[in-house]
C-alpha cells in the first residue's frame, strides 16, 4: 500500500472512531491538528509521512479517557499501522511521538526527540490556544463535571504527571496550569509566530471574564 493510501485510510479510521466525541478531542480537533502539522511541517525539513500519521493518530486513545494510561495510545496506533503493513521504523517513530506529545504538568519536562515530533506537538498545542482553545477548555471541563470557576480554588503548577492527571481544578484554572504556558513551549519558529495571536485572545478573554464575574462589565 502506498503512503497516500495509508494516509487516506488512517483519516477515515480516525474520523469514524472520533466523530461526535463531545469533550473537544473529536475528529475535528484531529483534523485541525493535522492541517496545522502540514502547515508547520512544510516550513521544516521533516518526513511529512511521519508527521501526518502522528497528527492523525495522536488522540486515537487519549490517556485522559483511559484511566491515565499513556501507553494505550501508542498501542492502538501500532495495531492500526501494523494492519496496514507500515514499516516498523515508521511505526516506532509515530508511536514515540504519540507517547511524548501530551503536556504532563507545568513542572514536567519531556522533550520531543525528533523534529517530526516537535512539529506535531506544536500543531496539537496550537489547537489548545485562541478562540478554539477556549471553547475546548470548557467542553472538556463540562465532560469531566468540573466547575467553570471557583475564586477560592487557586491554580496549581503540577510538578509530576501523576498530580496533573489527578487534578480536579476548574476550567479557568486550566488556563494558568497549562494554556497560558504553551506559547513559550512551542518548538518551531512557525508555531511560535502562530501562537502569539492565539495567546493574546486568551488573555483578553480572561480580562473580560473577571470583569463580568464581578458585575463590572
Amino acid at each position: 500500500m502506498d503512503k497516500n493510501q495509508i494516509i487516506i485510510q488512517t483519516t477515515e479510521y480516525i474520523k469514524t472512531k472520533l466523530m461526535g466525541e463531545g469533550s473537544g478531542h473529536d475528529w475535528w480537533h484531529v483534523y485541525r491538528v493535522w492541517k496545522n502539522a502540514i502547515h508547520i511541517g512544510r516550513q521544516e525539513e521533516v518526513d511529512m509521512f511521519i508527521v501526518e500519521l502522528a497528527a492523525l493518530l495522536h488522540d486515537v486513545a487519549d490517556w485522559k479517557f483511559h484511566g491515565g494510561n499513556d501507553e494505550i495510545g501508542p498501542q492502538v496506533a501500532r495495531e492500526w499501522l501494523e494492519s496496514l503493513g507500515v514499516d516498523e521504523n515508521v511505526i516506532l517513530h509515530v508511536c514515540q511521538i504519540i507517547k511524548d506529545i501530551s503536556f504532563k504538568g507545568a513542572g514536567v519536562a519531556i522533550a520531543m526527540k525528533t523534529t517530526e515530533g516537535m512539529v506535531v506537538q506544536d500543531a496539537d498545542r496550537l489547537d489548545a490556544l485562541g478562540a478554539i482553545g477556549i471553547a475546548r477548555t470548557f467542553a472538556y471541563g463540562g465532560s469531566k463535571n468540573r466547575e467553570m470557576y471557583n475564586p477560592e480554588m487557586q491554580p496549581e503548577l503540577h510538578d509530576s504527571f501523576e498530580k496533573y492527571k489527578n487534578s480536579k481544578g476548574t476550567s479557568i484554572n486550566h488556563f494558568y496550569e497549562k494554556l497560558l504556558l504553551l506559547k513559550e513551549l512551542m518548538n518551531t519558529a512557525t508555531a511560535r509566530q502562530m501562537a502569539e495571536k492565539r495567546h493574546a485572545v486568551m488573555e483578553d478573554y480572561l480580562t473580560q471574564f473577571y470583569k463580568e464575574w464581578e458585575g463590572i462589565n
